[in-house]
């Protein structure tokens, strides 16, 4: 079974810095493009960040130049930099996968697409 853990938030003061990561874990699936998502409070989920296999990156004009997505293939975890956060990038953070089955390359979510639990990021002013 598939599973997406995120960590890393927390509590930072405007102008700080957190790490997200999102480590996948099971067997015998292949990671194709990964995303990160945000919900804040009463707003609609938000796309930040999409990485594909290859390492191809998009990132939303609301965080670019501060926010970096990447991710290490060997390790099945993706990462969200986050950097100059400001107190408007409050909110629960989620990582999303595209993952397939090693044999059958179907989808190895029952929703299609993975989902973490979603960790959250609070920043004040």
């Amino acid at each position: 079974q598939v599973r997406l853990v995120e960590s890393g938030g927390g509590s930072v003061q405007a102008g700080g810095s957190l790490r997200l990561s999102c480590v996948v874990s099971g067997a015998g699936f292949t990671i194709n493009r990964m995303e990160w998502y945000r919900q804040a409070p009463e707003k609609q989920r938000e796309l930040v960040a999409a990485i594909a296999s290859g390492g191809i990156t998009n990132i939303a004009d609301s965080v670019k130049g501060r926010f970096t997505i990447s991710r290490d293939n060997a390790k099945n975890t993706g990462y969200l930099q986050m950097n100059s956060l400001e107190p408007e990038d409050t909110a629960v953070y989620y990582c999303a996968a595209d993952i397939r089955t090693a044999l059958s390359s179907a989808y190895a979510c029952p929703a299609k697409w993975c989902w973490g639990q979603g960790t959250q990021v609070t920043v004040s002013s």
